[in-house]
């Protein structure tokens, strides 16, 4: 097993990319956690695990934090879970493949804050469109290139 592990935000992760997280477990000996506050449906195993949370905002974003070490890699849709990551040492992976950094989350945070001050007003901002196969591609990519350079960086 690698020295680092993989959590997933999965309550809201595309139910199309938990194949490439499995397949990457299988092909690294990587460690996954899925957290969410709902069953997510995903059979145990010596490397594949399951947190089922209580119900209510951010409870399965708090857990992925309190648990993660520094260099666990965390794959969220979530921003403000991303840059607590960030700030805790991990790397967090958007599903369409984006690595945030400390270099990009600030952005991404200040562009998330000004999209719930126009949904606050009223405006529909509408939501992103589903996950394509060439999304698919992007982050099963992203994934096995961050993997790859954990493994590097903690084998040192």
């Amino acid at each position: 097993m690698l020295p680092f592990k993989l959590w997933v935000d999965a309550d809201a992760l595309p139910k199309i990319l938990r194949e490439v997280i499995l397949r990457a477990s299988d092909r690294y000996q990587l460690e996954v956690t899925f957290v969410a506050n709902q069953h997510v449906g995903i059979t145990p195993s010596i490397r594949i695990n399951s947190i089922q949370v209580m119900g209510g905002p951010d409870q399965a974003d708090q857990e992925i934090v309190a648990r993660m070490q520094s260099h666990d890699i965390v794959i969220t849709q979530d921003i403000p879970l991303a840059a607590q990551v960030i700030d805790k040492g991990g790397i967090a992976i958007h599903p369409r493949g984006e690595v945030y950094t400390t270099a990009n989350i600030k952005a991404r945070l200040h562009l998330r804050d000004f999209m719930d001050t126009l949904r606050g007003a009223g405006v529909q901002t509408g939501g992103p469109p589903p996950i394509s196969e060439r999304d698919k591609r992007e982050f099963s990519s992203s994934l096995d290139q961050t993997i790859l350079k954990q493994k590097r960086k903690t084998a040192q």
